[in-house]
């Protein structure tokens, strides 16, 4: 888990959005409602969004943004959030502790945590084959 997580206002900036995933590094904001955390928006979503669906970089980042927000606890074992993950179909956990962000939590993360790189790369199949099943399973050509 990361404790230092980046987030957001709900009334936020698509493009200040942007332009804290750059300077921070990060692919992901977790969107917040004064300390609570209500959902994550990733440089995908802001990408399609700002390229391909006409929002304009002043538009409220809220509207856009992933709801609803699945949380991990962090006294969860990596069985547990790795099912989280795959059940929800997302490739970040936030952690929350009584209703407070205090970490977030990634597929990369479980995969270095297991230390068995057979079993990192099945977890990273099995999320991102349920997050994207339109590409694992579409039809080609034709």
């Amino acid at each position: 888990m990361t404790s230092e997580v980046v987030s957001a206002d709900r009334d936020a900036t698509m493009q200040a959005v942007a332009e804290l995933m750059r300077d921070r590094g990060v692919g992901s904001v977790v969107i917040v409602d004064g300390e609570r955390p209500c959902a994550v928006i990733t440089d995908r979503d802001v990408a399609l969004a700002l390229g391909a669906n006409g929002v304009k970089p002043d538009d409220a980042v809220d509207s856009h943004a992933t709801r609803p927000l699945v949380c991990g606890e962090p006294g969860m074992n990596v069985e547990e959030a790795a099912a989280l993950m795959v059940q929800h179909r997302v490739r970040r956990l936030p952690i929350v502790a009584d209703g407070t962000l205090v970490g977030m939590l990634t597929l990369d993360d479980l995969a270095v945590k297991t230390g068995d790189l057979k079993l990192a790369q099945q977890m990273t199949a099995d999320v991102a084959r349920a997050a994207l099943p339109e590409f694992f399973f579409h039809q080609r050509g034709g």
